[in-house]
């Protein structure tokens, strides 16, 4: 039951080309978002759309292959676990953050 701990999977499309970081040690990372649609219906039986962006990072050859083949619009499938994390910006404030760090990447 580990196995499932902490485990997120999405399918969905890239709102931007993946930004590449290149890191001291020669390695690479990437980060893109993903849009999720899902949808249902109010009170009034009007069809409402709800679009969820997903931050996601990508490490190593993975991060490569991102590199490669993910462009704007993609659909994919990810899996990862998801991190939340917090930093200061320049101006002095806390800021949180949630991604997913993905380790399997599926085009569709």
């Amino acid at each position: 039951m580990n196995n499932i701990q902490n485990r997120v999977r999405l399918i969905g499309h890239l709102g931007a080309d993946p930004e590449i970081l290149q890191l001291d040690n020669d390695r690479k990372g990437a980060k893109f978002s993903i849009a999720t649609n899902d949808h249902y219906k109010n009170a009034q039986g009007e069809r409402i759309e709800n679009t969820q962006w997903h931050q996601v990072v990508a490490w190593g050859k993975l991060a490569e292959l991102c590199e490669q083949l993910l462009e704007k619009g993609k659909k994919v499938a990810i899996e990862g676990k998801l991190v939340h994390r917090s930093y200061e910006n320049k101006a002095g404030e806390k800021r949180y953050v949630s991604e997913i760090h993905c380790d399997e990447l599926l085009l569709l």
